[in-house]
């Protein structure tokens, strides 16, 4: 099987699709769950094949380090080792060019890191970038490239964007094409709209099986963030998916899908889970405040994760309050749950033509809850549903994930 996009619908620049690989296939809009060392934190594999996730992805400089390469090509990849059959995807260092810049010297030749575990120096290149994903068995391969710091100088962007070119070049010279497995560039050129169209038209010279958009949500807001991927959609390839990194909040989600955006990652609902933030249908909710306390109705009524279904608010306080691990599993699996049913829905209302409609019902209600909750925080009692997990769709029904 080759790697492949399937367009099955497309509504306004909303698009529904399909990514065929050799691990299974990803229905589109997709968010990937981050399992940045081979794993998503709280949660086992079956569980998140059971709430809706098609493909996670893990981080070639966290694995590099530890358990490294060699070991993990010995074990079989990245599949065998952490029991996924299911795609990944591994971001391939670029991040970590920026947030580790106090632990790394970058030149053309690549970026040598000094380990944030034990000191000792690592170089990546472009090249090494790709074989390490090589040796993961990754299904979807991204090129190294250099994540731009937010704010820059348009001339210190410019010339971070041409040394991310020079890189993609490379390595997709250093892919090896295997059927079902594929390579995406990266376009960089921070928030100058110039310098992201001639950023994606060189990757689109290059040709690569997908195309991602980098360097954005890195400070620069969310207005900021919807301008560079309107400056950037027209210059790639329609017939490839098309991957918004490190994004988001639930209405980045609907903001970048509505410009034509196909995948997202973000550590926003692990990393909220583990800090007693949860994302529901009626904004984020904070566990840890006392208005909780003697609250028994469930989280999400709607919800049939084990957070809504088995649990009080109350006890997910106290849980919160208390720092017990089971905590941060609960509140994780609630919030990757909720996050599925968003792009299902998303994919649900593309299909039948809506898009639109439910883009703007689903704003309006998660901003009007938002405002409730800060107006006033004493929360109104719900009984426990037996519905399916479900985000309300346009017409008022239920959008079944």
């Amino acid at each position: 099987m080759n790697f492949s996009f399937q367009l099955i619908r497309q509504d306004g620049a909303a698009r529904r699709g399909k990514i065929h690989t050799a691990h299974g296939e990803i229905d589109t809009p997709a968010f990937m769950p981050v399992g940045t060392a081979a794993t998503v934190k709280g949660m086992l594999p079956q569980n998140l094949r059971a709430l809706g996730a098609q493909i996670i992805l893990a981080n070639t400089y966290h694995l590099m380090l530890r358990p490294g390469g060699d070991a993990l090509e010995k074990l079989g990849g990245l599949h065998r080792f952490m029991n996924w059959p299911g795609p990944v995807l591994t971001d391939s260092g670029g991040y970590q060019v920026m947030s580790l810049a106090g632990l790394r010297d970058l030149d053309e030749t690549g970026v040598t890191f000094r380990s944030h575990l034990d000191g000792s120096r690592h170089q990546l290149t472009p090249e090494r970038a790709v074989q390490l994903q090589h040796q993961y068995d990754s299904t979807i391969t991204m090129v190294l490239d250099e994540c731009t710091p937010y704010p820059s100088t348009y001339d210190a962007a410019r010339s971070s964007m041409e040394r991310s070119m020079r890189w993609a070049e490379r390595c997709k010279n250093a892919f090896v094409a295997r059927a079902g497995y594929g390579v995406f560039g990266i376009v960089q050129g921070s928030i100058f709209p110039d310098q992201r169209a001639q950023s994606a038209l060189k990757l689109a010279e290059i040709g690569f099986d997908g195309y991602a958009i980098g360097g954005l949500a890195v400070g620069e807001g969310q207005a900021q963030m919807f301008a560079m991927i309107e400056a950037t959609m027209p210059y790639l390839p329609p017939g490839r998916p098309r991957y918004l990194m490190g994004v988001g909040k639930p209405l980045d989600l609907l903001g970048a899908v509505a410009r034509g955006v196909d995948m997202f990652d973000c550590v926003l609902p692990t990393r909220s889970g583990r800090t007693g933030q949860a994302f529901t249908r009626f904004g984020t909710v904070n566990l840890r405040n006392a208005v909780h306390q003697g609250d028994d109705s469930p989280l999400d009524r709607e919800c049939l994760c084990p957070a809504c279904r088995d649990y009080s608010r109350a006890y997910l306080h106290h849980l919160v309050r208390s720092n017990e691990i089971l905590a941060s599993v609960l509140l994780t699996w609630h919030n990757l749950a909720f996050y599925q049913q968003i792009m299902a829905a998303m994919r649900d209302a593309i299909a039948v033509g809506q898009f639109a409609d439910f883009a703007s019902k689903f704003t309006e209600d998660y901003e009007t809850k938002e405002r409730e909750a800060a107006a006033n925080p004493k929360p109104t009692r719900r009984k426990r549903s037996n519905t399916p997990n479900t985000v309300p769709s346009v017409s008022g029904k239920i959008a079944a994930s």
